[in-house]
C-alpha cells in the first residue's frame, strides 16, 4: 500500500502551500486506509509526521495510547487535565505515564476552576456547558496542539450516531491539521479484547455503570439500552464537548 507522506514539510514556504499539503496526505489516506489494522494507520502516521504528531486521550482507557506506542514508542500523548475529573480518570493517567513508553503530558485551562467561578460564576457547567467545555477543553487543547502537524483520537463508530461516519484519517479543517482515528471501525467487543489481551490500564467506573466519562459534573451512568454517550450532558441539548466537533 502506497501512501503520500509528509517528508519534507518543514521546508515548504507560505502556510496556505502547508495547509493544502495537509489537507492532500490527509484526503489520500482516507482512501488508502480505510479498513487496515489500527496499528498500520497510527504507524503511517507517526511515520509521516514525526515528532510532529502526538495523541490525545481522555483517559477513559489506555487502548489509544498502547496501539499508538507499539508502533511510535516515545509518542507524546495529550490529556486535557480540565481540574473536574474523576479520581479514577487521574489514576490511568498516571498508570499510562509509569508504565506505558509514552510521553504524558496534562495541559491544564488558563483559569483554575475557583478563578473561572470567580470570572464567570460558579458552577459554570450547570449554567453553559458550552462555555465551561471551551474554556476547560477546547482552548487548552488548541494551546497543545499547536506544535503538531497532526493528532490521533479515540473516536469509533459505533459511539453514537454523530460518530457514525468517522474517517481514520481526515483533515481537521477548523485547525488545519491532520486527524487520525486509528481504532474509528473497532466495536467495543474490539475494544474489550484489546484490553484483555494486552492488559490495557482501563477506567474503573466502567464497572460502576457509566459507558462514557468525562468531568464529573457532566457525567452520569448510563441506563440499559441507552447510547454509550447518553450520560454526558444528560440534562442538555449537547452530545460534544468540542473538541471534535
Amino acid at each position: 500500500m502506497s501512501v503520500v507522506n509528509a517528508a519534507g514539510l518543514g521546508l515548504l514556504g507560505p502556510a496556505r502551500d502547508r495547509t493544502a499539503e495537509l489537507r492532500s496526505l490527509a484526503e489520500e489516506a482516507a482512501v488508502a486506509l480505510e479498513g487496515a489494522p489500527a496499528e498500520e494507520i497510527a504507524r503511517w502516521a507517526a511515520e509521516t509526521f514525526g515528532d510532529r504528531f502526538c495523541v490525545t486521550s481522555s483517559m477513559a482507557d489506555a487502548v489509544l495510547a498502547h496501539v499508538v506506542s507499539r508502533v511510535a514508542p516515545g509518542v507524546d500523548v495529550i490529556f486535557l487535565d480540565t481540574g473536574l475529573h474523576f479520581p479514577e480518570t487521574l489514576k490511568v493517567r498516571d498508570t499510562v505515564a509509569a508504565t506505558l513508553p509514552v510521553n504524558v503530558r496534562s495541559i491544564r485551562p488558563r483559569l483554575t476552576v475557583g478563578q473561572q467561578d470567580g470570572e464567570y460564576g460558579p458552577r459554570l457547567f450547570n449554567k453553559s456547558p458550552d462555555d465551561c467545555c471551551f474554556l476547560r477543553k477546547v482552548e487548552p487543547l488548541e494551546r497543545a496542539l499547536a506544535d503538531y502537524d497532526a493528532w490521533a483520537a479515540g473516536l469509533r463508530r459505533d459511539e453514537s450516531p454523530t460518530r457514525a461516519n468517522t474517517p481514520v484519517v481526515t483533515f481537521d479543517a477548523k485547525r488545519g491539521k491532520v486527524k487520525v482515528n486509528p481504532i474509528a471501525a473497532w466495536s467495543q467487543a474490539d475494544v474489550d479484547a484489546y484490553i484483555s489481551r494486552w492488559n490495557v490500564p482501563v477506567n474503573e467506573l466502567f464497572k460502576k455503570g457509566y459507558t462514557s466519562i468525562g468531568c464529573w459534573p457532566c457525567t452520569r451512568r448510563t441506563k440499559a439500552g441507552e447510547d454509550p454517550r447518553a450520560g454526558r450532558w444528560a440534562m442538555f441539548d449537547k452530545t460534544e464537548c468540542g473538541l471534535h466537533t
